[in-house]
């Protein structure tokens, strides 16, 4: 017999090594080539070239030359940087796919906020993601464009906004994730739809000897900017699913917004270091100050959760099956000192991922993950400290397969 879950769990896997892979290959050429383009050399007579940098590496020396517009002749091979943008994007978009819509019950509506059905919280979940594009790039567009900083700001609330919204009808952890997911549609969609097609544009006006216009990179150079200090805010979104002390409290979208600050101060840093324009220690103290504000925010009250839920469709075939009042009791025993609204293990604020096991229908609506964490692997109770036998092990396992044999 296939084993759906495993095989799903696998999936999930695999398809986050990729994301993982594909954003480390996007990360390090961004900002390598923001940190190249801040560092080159101007201070010397370079033709049509803009400036250069010579670097070493790797047990060999390299010498770089940018060019504002075009070199004089199209060389004969050039290097697209594209693939690592739209992979982590589609990689991304499969994994929400994998683990937030077929997981929809479980870890994208939150009955407490929004009594939606699942075919809605996902229509919600792909719409939304759209919106931030066609909001930023209409502003980039506008006269605004030619206003950095202004346009940063409006950015800036417009992210605000998203992740107030999403936490209205979303748990936290889906609210997180969305508005990472959110921002990299929009970093992706710049690559996409402006800086990719704007080098296009360049290279045939080369081809058919014509002067490039100056604007294409000028316009490239911006948005591909605002890339760079977007990415360290969605790296801590992507991650912060495995802390509920950044998602699980009604301050979770502030805490957000804070990070997005925190992004700025610390790619300022850099940037202008890069830039060869000071060392602003500042930026680390504005940093630190941001992120105890998140500390305390974190502390602050709890989610309200409804007294009672209903056991979903879903659920209810692992409520039915032979021997779940014995599972109940071995994860009530076992687990529930941990995955509590208020966790007995010593210095434990939240349950673990905010997973709860308290009660008959939080257990049957997590018999996936009881499975496959307490069943057919050690990975829970950690250490085994509470000391779940095999035989429970075996009967988790049992439990959960005559469901599904139904």
């Amino acid at each position: 017999m296939v084993d759906l879950a495993i095989l799903g769990a696998w999936a999930e896997f695999a398809v986050r090594w990729l994301h993982v892979i594909t954003a480390i290959a996007w990360i390090g050429s961004s900002f390598y080539f923001i940190a190249l383009d801040l560092g080159l050399r101007r201070d010397r007579d370079l033709g049509a070239a803009d400036g250069e940098e010579w670097q070493v590496h790797g047990g060999g020396f390299y010498h770089i030359r940018k060019y504002l517009v075009a070199p004089e002749a199209m060389p004969e091979h050039l290097t697209w940087f594209k693939w690592e943008s739209y992979s982590t994007w589609l990689s991304g978009a499969a994994l929400l796919a994998l683990v937030y819509w077929l997981g929809a019950d479980l870890y994208l509506i939150d009955p407490n906020k929004a009594d939606l059905a699942v075919w809605q919280g996902v229509l919600i979940s792909a719409a939304s993601l759209t919106v931030g594009w066609i909001v930023y790039d209409t502003l980039c567009k506008s006269p605004l464009g030619e206003r950095p900083t202004v346009l940063m700001v409006l950015l800036f609330a417009l992210l605000v906004v998203m992740g107030w919204g999403y936490n209205q009808i979303f748990t936290g952890r889906a609210m997180m994730l969305h508005l990472g997911a959110f921002t990299a549609t929009i970093m992706t969609a710049n690559v996409f739809f402006i800086i990719m097609p704007n080098q296009r544009v360049v290279v045939a006006d080369l081809k058919a000897g014509q002067v490039p216009d100056a604007k294409y990179g000028k316009i490239a150079k911006l948005r591909s900017t605002h890339n760079n200090y977007l990415t360290l805010p969605v790296i801590f979104l992507m991650l912060s699913n495995h802390y509920p002390l950044a998602f699980a409290t009604q301050w979770n979208w502030v805490i957000a917004a804070l990070v997005f600050l925190m992004g700025v101060t610390i790619r300022h840093y850099f940037n202008s270091l890069h830039a060869r324009r000071g060392n602003p220690h500042w930026t680390w103290a504005a940093t630190v100050v941001l992120f105890l504000i998140c500390v305390w925010l974190s502390t602050g009250p709890k989610l309200e959760l409804s007294a009672e839920a209903a056991v979903t469709p879903a659920a209810s075939r692992f409520v039915e099956a032979e021997g779940f009042e014995e599972v109940a009791d071995i994860v009530l025993g076992r687990c529930s000192m941990c995955h509590a609204a208020e966790p007995a293990w010593e210095a434990m604020y939240w349950p673990p991922k905010g997973v709860r096991l308290e009660d008959e229908v939080q257990i049957a609506s997590l018999a996936r993950e009881i499975y496959l964490q307490a069943g057919v692997s050690e990975a829970m109770p950690p250490a085994n400290v509470s000391w779940m036998e095999p035989e429970e092990r075996a009967k988790i396992v049992d439990w959960y397969r005559s469901a599904l044999a139904d």
